[in-house]
């Protein structure tokens, strides 16, 4: 969320930034309702420091003139309230700057390719999707999975299974272990304002899974990320700097409407409302955020290199970026099955804007008071990655071979048959 006091200062370089998101914002109601705010407490201020004096003097003729500045205040406060509540609506919806280093673009067409990585594989057969292999294999089951929950679910069974939980682990221990990532496991629950907080409400509610729980509990939403619970880990403190950067890594589920896909994906795990995802979180000093998102994608890509996945490096556009990222990259792993690259993992540096939201700070070597940097990846998707295995390890017979970096998760077991 941004500052009102920052954005006076240079309200057109504020407002050229934010037309490079291809959002639509009135600017003028802004300018507008920021105006009339400031007026409502000058004019307070000036009420309540005339009731002071009237107070001081102790004039019981003046007693009646008091009694109608209170009401006046009142009214103004009642007025502010409203004016105040307009504002909030306006700044709570509007995106982070992108930074200087992002090309401008509309949408994904506008990406610009960093690097490519690994060999795409060539087989002697056409090669099948991956919800074609885990059919054939009864391994992937979306037809249950719609009789007993609804559509875009799926029952992962068997050998398949196992893979997703090795894939989990294999993650976790890379970004402990290796990475220097601190393993927690979460709530999968979030309020209303811990939603906020990362930017998923109030602009992305129609995506959100909200849950009835009792009445004047607060609202509660399933997780979409475990960014926004991690994230929250530092609301509402001012952590110490010796403590920076703070590194989170969680493998949860998660949780999506997938209301703005319009019929995209239907087949298979692409865009599923349930999936799994091993999430990367860093809290860091504001001015280390672009150096730390290179190395948490460089975390992430380390797990596509022991999984000897082709991939490739993106940087997106500032018209496709997410609501919170100053500075995003995109990490695409090879499908055969559609001959294209699919994103696997994004990592995004936030900058202060969800720290401003979420009221997260850190005292400085001066002791001034700063808004910490946060910033979140996947490391990777679960549902993803084993899509990517499944089509790029297949055999003409349908087998998959298993990764090596893998196998000692999955008991020594070398290749997944109906065997």
């Amino acid at each position: 969320m941004h500052n009102l006091k920052v954005l006076r200062k240079n309200f057109e370089h504020f407002k050229k930034s934010i037309e490079k998101r291809t959002v639509d914002i009135n600017f003028d109601d802004l300018l507008r309702l920021d105006k009339e705010n400031r007026e409502f407490i000058q004019k307070k201020e000036s009420l309540e420091n005339e009731k002071k004096i009237i107070s001081k003097s102790k004039d019981k003729s003046l007693f009646e003139k008091s009694k109608k500045i209170s009401t006046e205040i009142e009214e103004i406060n009642i007025k502010q309230k409203k004016i105040k509540s307009e504002l909030d609506v306006i700044l709570s919806n509007i995106p982070n700057i992108p930074h200087e280093d992002v090309p401008n673009g509309k949408d994904e067409n506008d990406n610009i390719e960093v690097s490519k990585s690994g060999n795409t594989p060539t087989f002697d057969f056409k090669p099948k999707s991956h919800y074609e292999l885990g059919e054939n294999l009864e391994m992937l089951d979306f037809d249950l999975a719609t009789k007993t929950t609804g559509s875009r679910f799926v029952f992962v069974k068997n050998k398949l299974a196992l893979l997703e939980r090795a894939l989990s682990n294999f993650m976790l221990d890379i970004h402990t272990l290796q990475n220097g990532y601190q393993e927690i496991s979460p709530p999968l629950m979030a309020l209303e304002n811990t939603m906020f907080g990362t930017g998923q409400l109030p602009k992305f509610e129609n995506d959100q899974f909200e849950l009835k729980i009792d009445k004047g509990s607060g609202r509660k939403f399933l997780i979409p990320t475990a960014e926004v619970i991690l994230t929250n880990m530092v609301k509402d403190k001012i952590v110490n700097q010796n403590d920076l950067p703070m590194r989170f890594v969680a493998s949860t589920p998660c949780f999506r409407k997938e209301a703005g896909s319009y019929g995209k994906d239907t087949k298979g795990m692409i865009r599923q409302h349930q999936f799994y995802k091993v999430e990367l979180v860093s809290i860091v000093e504001q001015d280390n955020c672009l150096d730390e998102l290179e190395r948490m994608t460089n975390c992430a890509i380390k797990i596509l290199d022991l999984l000897k996945l082709p991939y490739r490096k993106i940087i997106l556009c500032s018209g496709d970026m997410g609501f919170s990222a100053e500075k995003t990259y995109d990490l695409e792993v090879w499908l055969p099955s559609e001959n294209r690259y699919r994103e696997i993992s994004s990592c995004s540096s936030c900058s202060t804007f969800q720290a401003v939201r979420m009221k997260a700070r850190y005292k400085d070597r001066k002791n001034d008071t700063l808004y910490v940097g946060t910033l979140n990846g996947s490391g990777l998707a679960i549902g993803r990655t084993l899509i990517a295995i499944l089509e790029n390890y297949q055999q003409k017979d349908g087998s998959i071979i298993i990764p090596k970096a893998l196998r000692p998760y999955m008991n020594d077991l070398e290749i997944i048959s109906t065997k």
